[in-house]
């Protein structure tokens, strides 16, 4: 959520820079001050009046020490008019409050001034390639297809199971999705992350936090007899473990990682672009968090973006990075980088992580702070990324990979998945 302060300080920029995420509603911003300068006068009377209901209650105390009962009991009268004068003023100033809130949560974050302007993906700026394409041999196949060959996946009973984009991994399918998630698990360890295994379900006040909530209800599976969510990243869980805290300095940064399934309803999805593990409804995917000083964001960011690419590296996968434009963003985000790897037999790039700098847009719906050197509380940075997600990390590696009788593993997975190859 943006700070009323940015707002009031440049309303102007912070429309431009709204404009750049492709947001419409510029008028919320207007809306949001006009609401801001009622709860400001609403509250000067408040405080008046509260004064001068303090103010005579102190008085009351002194007459009655002195004995003064006839002169305590006008002053009594005088509390309870300015009590009853007050009660519609505060009911006022609440509803004020509440609807000020509603207003601000429908704004999002604003971009980075790093941010391209664009409104499709097309308009995305391509940063930098690694890695080398493959050349396939003769009668390969998409991973749809290799999937059925090696019997890894299984589409068919997962639907019966429970619908449509719920795969069965089998066998040497699910073997590999456990050496993959124990790689990334120890990789982002090694770096100095912490492994947390979070809930599966959340409430709405942790959804709110990280931003899911109001902007993406449509995107969750939702329970409505507990009113939980099931989470569509551990983002989610992980960030909200210091919601409503105040961290100590000297533990910053702090470093995530977090395992878990996550659920997308991925409403209005179709096409050839969600055949076979492109886009599923539940996948598994392993996740980094931080939390940071604000004067070290977008530090963190390139050293998040850094070891994202190292994994990737040590996949021996063709990927590119890129800077997504305004229109591109997520809600929460000020400045993100998408992750793509190239699908051999597909021919396309898919996505499989995104590192995002929230700045303090997610930390001020949570009021995660620090006491900086003044002694005050400030809002610290969020930030998290994909590391990685596994769907279509195993669809490319499946792809890029295929030999006649045989899928060769990149050499870091074989002693996680006990062999070099699936056969």
């Amino acid at each position: 959520m943006l700070q009323l302060q940015t707002i009031r300080q440049n309303p102007q920029e912070v429309k431009e820079k709204l404009a750049i995420k492709n947001f419409k509603e510029l008028s919320l911003v207007d809306e949001i001050l006009q609401l801001d300068e009622q709860r400001k006068k609403m509250q000067l009377e408040s405080d008046n009046f509260q004064s001068k209901i303090n103010a005579a209650s102190k008085e009351i105390g002194a007459l009655m020490a002195k004995g003064d009962k006839g002169a305590a009991d006008v002053k009594k009268q005088e509390v309870a008019s300015f009590k009853n004068a007050l009660q519609p003023i505060a009911d006022e100033l609440a509803t004020t409050e509440t609807v000020l809130n509603e207003k601000l949560v429908l704004l999002p974050n604003l971009p980075s001034v790093l941010v391209p302007a664009g409104k499709t993906p097309a308009d995305n700026e391509v940063v930098r390639t690694g890695g080398q394409k493959p050349v396939l041999p003769d009668g390969a196949v998409p991973h749809w297809d290799l999937i059925k060959k090696y019997d890894i996946v299984d589409f068919e009973t997962g639907a019966k199971i429970t619908g449509s984009g719920f795969p069965l991994y089998k066998g040497q399918g699910a073997k590999l999705q456990r050496a993959l998630t124990q790689y990334f698990l120890d990789f982002n360890t090694s770096a100095g992350y912490t492994e947390y295994l979070p809930p599966l379900m959340v409430n709405d006040a942790t959804a709110y936090g990280t931003g899911q909530l109001p902007d993406k209800e449509g995107h969750m599976y939702y329970m409505p007899a507990d009113n939980f969510y099931m989470i569509p990243t551990s983002e989610v869980p992980v960030t909200n473990i210091y919601r409503d805290e105040i961290v100590k300095k000297e533990n910053l940064p702090i470093k995530m990682t977090a395992f878990s399934a996550c659920f997308r309803r991925e409403a209005g999805s179709f096409g050839k672009d969600v055949r076979g593990l492109n886009r599923v409804h539940q996948f598994d995917k392993v996740e980094i968090v931080q939390i940071v000083h604000p004067d070290k964001s977008y530090e963190t960011l390139d050293e998040m973006v850094a070891h994202v690419e190292k994994l990737l590296n040590t996949l021996e996968l063709p990927y590119r990075i890129l800077r997504l434009c305004g229109g591109d963003m997520s809600f929460a985000s000020a400045l993100t980088y998408d992750f793509e790897v190239y699908s051999a037999a597909q021919e396309k790039w898919l996505e499989v992580s995104s590192v995002s700098n929230f700045e303090n847009f997610q930390t001020n719906r949570m009021k995660i702070r620090f006491k900086d050197e003044d002694g005050k509380s400030k809002l610290l940075h969020s930030l998290n990324g994909s590391s990685l997600a596994l769907p279509r990390i195993v669809a490319c590696l499946l792809e890029n990979n295929q030999a006649s009788d045989k899928i060769n593993l990149p050499s870091v997975l074989h002693s996680y998945f006990g062999k070099a190859f699936i056969s």
